[in-house]
């Protein structure tokens, strides 16, 4: 009967390892049996997982030598050995790799399945692709909860109590609510500035908006390419340049539209007018920077990168988005 690794030597595995999702005793084959040999043997053992499409070769020391898929022994005739038509696979994992690792490479190769093996490339278990779904589902909830500022948890939703619900919510809000108090503290140092242009007042919320948004989707887009394996920190470069270009436009469009509005329709003078614009250009293109590179530098500190998702960074960009907007008002409307 198949067990799982972690109930014998990977038992103290960390939940987030290969080792506590692989499965052991896959089939194995030697390199010298017959392709009807196999087959027999398959007959009579079966197969440990319905979601298994390929037995393992391996040497007389339990060394991985290739794998042969099931379709493959159905089509090959049956006095051909196994070592003629085996194939190395596309990739390996180790009992102490992430979990995440797996399914990223399982959907990058198109992979039903990954061996296992350890430092010697000694085969010892196997991951299945209903194992990298429910990787990836369990790694999904949690990025949403983080993203949420709600500390991750495990149970469904019906069968957590209040009690567990409130915990997995107020820590995050308190720190959320006492960060706040910085955009707070900004707006008093410059309440003589607002009271000299009451007007300014109208349009904080849409700049501190705008910002936060433009923020919340960059590091979205970041985090999914973090988590599928298509951004690593050293793209940083690459992720900087190519989010200057889109905020770029986005905040040229805004603007102008903002620009026109102001003076069309909310009849305010041309010199508030250009101070709200200039300040929504700069906004969005900060906000979209911090969004993109904070998740990465949260990535190479070792930390989730999920954490660097809406709720936290808006409260950066507001405050950025304030400070910016008082000095280009001190600057333009000589406050």
């Amino acid at each position: 009967m198949l067990m799982r690794k972690n109930d014998m030597l990977y038992l103290n595995a960390p939940e987030d390892a290969v080792a506590a999702v692989m499965w052991i005793d896959p089939p194995v084959l030697s390199p010298r049996c017959r392709v009807n040999e196999a087959i027999e043997r398959i007959r009579q053992v079966g197969l440990p997982d319905a979601g298994l499409n390929s037995c393992f070769v391996v040497s007389e020391e339990g060394v991985l030598l290739g794998l042969v898929g099931l379709r493959t022994l159905l089509l090959t005739r049956g006095g051909v050995r196994l070592e003629t038509v085996m194939t190395y696979p596309f990739a390996t994992l180790q009992p102490e790799d992430d979990r995440e690792v797996a399914a990223q490479l399982m959907e990058r190769y198109d992979l039903p399945e990954l061996p296992v093996v350890d430092a010697g490339n000694h085969l010892v278990g196997v991951v299945t692709a209903a194992d990298a779904m429910t990787v990836l589902q369990a790694e999904a909830t949690e990025d949403m909860e983080v993203m949420a500022a709600m500390t991750p948890s495990e149970e469904p939703y019906f069968e957590s109590s209040i009690f567990r619900l409130f915990r997995s919510r107020v820590v995050w809000l308190m720190l959320l609510m006492l960060s706040a108090t910085v955009t707070g503290g900004i707006i008093s140092h410059f309440e003589d500035a607002l009271a000299a242009q009451v007007v300014l007042t109208a349009f904080i919320p849409m700049l501190m908006d705008t910002g936060g948004n433009c923020g919340s989707q960059s590091s979205v887009m970041v985090i999914r390419g973090l988590s599928l394996g298509e951004i690593h920190f050293s793209d940083w470069g690459r992720v900087l340049w190519r989010e200057i270009r889109v905020s770029g436009l986005c905040a040229a469009a805004l603007a102008a539209v903002n620009f026109f509005r102001l003076i069309l329709l909310s009849g305010v003078n041309f010199s508030v007018a250009a101070t709200v614009s200039l300040t929504l250009i700069a906004t969005v293109v900060l906000s979209d920077l911090v969004g993109g590179l904070l998740p990465l530098g949260a990535k190479r500190l070792g930390f989730d990168p999920a954490v660097m998702a809406s709720p936290l960074i808006t409260t950066i960009v507001d405050a950025l988005s304030l400070l910016i907007y008082f000095q280009m008002a001190s600057w333009l409307l000589a406050l």
